[in-house]
């Protein structure tokens, strides 16, 4: 389940403070080893990449680069109640487009990555949660 574990709330004077940094207390730049073992054994799992099952309504990807730390962290959740808003992993509201879909990327630079928060449009929504490194 997605949880805003240690989530620093970025304030008005400084937009380049990122507001998600970890998920479930993987961070980028963790080791494979330190990723299995915050969230458990992954479904699939390589050199390069692991694929978690985390609940019926929530899967995360972690890719890594050559030397096994994570460069990309990417979240789907698939019920409104175990998802996250836009305001929790961005720090500002985001306009849905017509059809309820919902797009924003968000750079860090000073922090050295990014993060995108995207819902589908329709009645089961899919939330996905990405951040990686620039």
């Amino acid at each position: 389940r997605w949880r805003p574990a240690a989530l620093k709330q970025a304030s008005p004077a400084s937009p380049d403070v990122p507001v998600y940094s970890e998920f479930m207390g993987v961070k980028l730049g963790m080791s494979a080893n330190e990723v299995r073992q915050k969230l458990s054994e992954p479904k699939n799992k390589s050199d390069l990449q692991d694929f978690f099952v985390l609940s019926d309504s929530q899967t995360a990807q972690i890719v890594y680069d050559k030397e096994g730390n994570v460069t990309t962290i990417s979240v789907d959740s698939t019920k409104d109640s175990t998802a996250p808003t836009p305001e929790s992993v961005i720090g500002e509201p985001v306009q849905p487009r017509p059809d309820g879909s919902v797009y924003h990327l968000k750079r860090y630079a000073a922090a050295g990555y990014w993060v995108a928060y995207s819902r589908t449009a329709g009645d089961n929504p899919i939330v996905t949660v990405t951040m990686q490194r620039m």
